[in-house]
């Protein structure tokens, strides 16, 4: 008999504490599915601001999404393939975004972008570009927090992956962009989609550090989760319809990305 099919008893505790943890997590959702006015919908999500916060909120994530899979990738490569001084206090600085306040890499954000920042102060004085409360703010924000889940999904199939194909491939004269293109990326390509949809997702739903680094305004920077936030003070029924809609393509990118999640497993 396969261990899928043989379960090992349960202590009743443990299915007890397990129940208790589930309704904890899932009757907050449970509660907006409730509340949400699903006769209402098609007319509250069709509105010129709801309307432009989704094409915003598209055109930022994707864009972010895309940044941080150039990006991502070749810094995954090399904290996986290279070993060099300091490379713990790098992959930590790299992967602090995932536990950071949002606001707080906002912040961040605003001491190294905006127009008296460490860089922003150059981009403004020398070429007139201001970052913060802009567009680009967004994208930025966005991908500042996204880039982690990307870089930490790849190092992990690059440091799981089998090198003897690599080697083969090196020993029979492949060169190492070769190598790189014809043999890793294959390799772990599913594991480079799921970094980067996990990248998408993150930043579609970024809330704190884009409010902070970029602000909210409508047509410019307020994104779906913002114009939640927004809709909150005027609109009860708007914010809960925004918030299926987020709930929803939060949904489904977890179920499409269960079997690499779980290693696998369904």
């Amino acid at each position: 008999m396969s261990s899928r099919t043989r379960q090992a008893p349960v202590p009743r505790l443990i299915l007890v504490m397990a129940a208790i943890a589930f309704a904890f997590l899932a009757l907050p959702l449970i509660g907006l599915l409730v509340e949400a006015p699903w006769g209402q919908l098609p007319e509250l999500l069709s509105t010129p601001a709801a309307q432009e916060a989704l094409r915003l909120s598209l055109v930022t994530s994707i864009t972010a999404a895309g940044i941080a899979t150039m990006l991502g990738v070749p810094l995954a490569w090399v904290l996986a393939r290279r070993s060099f001084p300091g490379r713990t206090l790098v992959r930590g600085l790299i992967l602090i975004p995932l536990v950071l306040p949002p606001v707080v890499g906002g912040v961040a954000l605003l001491t190294a972008f905006g127009r008296r920042g460490l860089i922003g102060q150059y981009l403004y004085d020398w070429f007139g570009i201001q970052l913060p409360f802009s567009t680009a703010g967004v994208i930025m924000a966005e991908a500042f927090v996204a880039m982690p889940f990307l870089v930490i999904t790849v190092e992990g199939a690059l440091r799981g992956m089998d090198g003897r194909f690599e080697d083969a491939a090196r020993t029979l004269g492949a060169s190492p962009t070769r190598v790189l293109f014809r043999v890793t990326t294959p390799l772990i390509a599913p594991s480079l989609i799921a970094g980067a949809v996990l990248a998408w997702a993150r930043a579609l739903g970024e809330f704190g550090a884009t409010i902070t680094f970029a602000g909210n305004f409508p047509g410019v920077t307020q994104t779906l989760p913002l114009a939640v936030y927004s809709a909150l003070e005027v609109s009860r029924e708007e914010a809960i319809a925004l918030s299926v809609v987020l709930l929803a393509i939060s949904f489904i990118v977890l179920i499409s990305l269960r079997g690499r999640l779980l290693g696998g497993r369904g």
